[in-house]
């Protein structure tokens, strides 16, 4: 995560105070998340990320939360060669992905870094949402099975690309569909479950949950406003679970954070 403080000696001063606090550099790519006012700076802006990373062949503009259900972000080329596809490394993996088409956040690094260190050789583990991989991927280097589900086609072509790559794909059963269509169909009985829900869809935990067997690990990723972690603990130790941990990772909006919560399943989640 490059700093918006990085920027600043190279932009006047009333642009630099408006920009977001900081930007991914993925691969051989630059994201920020520019507000609509500096639309009219895009080239000014974007110069001074290409002078700071001679790596960067592209500058994106991205709106910060994905919509629809393949999550596949609205994003404009604002600088450089125009590419949107490139490969990134994260804590020796390597993934390939076209960000017009698939959704990836360098900003959940270290969570998915984190994850896979709580993970167990032979544990059996379901991952909806999948994406590319960078969940499934160091997940199954530790030597547990996986159940990778996505159902954005670019986004299962880049897994099983992403599962060669790094040498992990005997470990992982890629299911190429929506996940509340095809949870019915998987076994219940997963040691954990890693839920990196769309905005929104904290519909995900129920269904979740149903496949993970009692004791198990489920790690929920849900939104909220900043400072909101006390109240989120409440909300799922009232919905019979036990609350391990919980914390916040990073902004993705004004006002809004990712929160991380890694959740004991002690009683079954409740019918509607």
């Amino acid at each position: 995560m490059a700093r918006r403080k990085h920027l600043s000696p190279d932009l006047p001063p009333g642009i630099a105070r408006r920009l977001p606090s900081g930007y991914q550099i993925v691969g051989d790519i630059a994201v920020i998340s520019l507000p609509d006012e500096l639309r009219d700076y895009d080239n000014l802006i974007a110069s001074a990320i290409l002078s700071r990373h001679g790596n960067v062949r592209t500058v994106l503009n991205r709106r910060p939360i994905p919509r629809g259900d393949f999550r596949v972000p609205e994003i404009r080329v604002i600088a450089g060669e125009g590419t949107t596809t490139t490969t990134c490394r994260e804590f020796g993996f390597s993934y390939r992905l076209d960000l017009s088409r698939v959704f990836y956040s360098s900003r959940l690094a270290s969570e998915r870094q984190r994850i896979a260190g709580l993970v167990r050789p032979g544990e059996n583990v379901l991952v909806p949402f999948a994406g590319v991989g960078p969940f499934v991927v160091p997940i199954a280097a530790r030597g547990a099975t996986v159940t990778a589900i996505e159902n954005n086609p670019a986004s299962v072509r880049f897994l099983r690309e992403n599962l060669e790559r790094n040498h992990v794909a005997k470990n992982v059963t890629v299911v190429d569909g929506d996940f509340y269509e095809v949870a019915g169909s998987l076994w219940p009985g997963y040691d954990r479950a890693v839920l990196p829900a769309p905005y929104r869809r904290d519909d995900a935990l129920p269904v979740g949950s149903r496949l993970v067997k009692g004791g198990g690990t489920i790690h929920m990723y849900t939104f909220g406003k900043s400072g909101a972690g006390n109240e989120l603990s409440r909300k799922y130790e009232d919905l019979g679970f036990g609350v391990k941990r919980i914390r916040r990772c990073g902004n993705v909006a004004p006002g809004i954070c990712r929160y991380a919560l890694d959740l004991v399943k002690i009683t079954e989640y409740p019918e509607k």
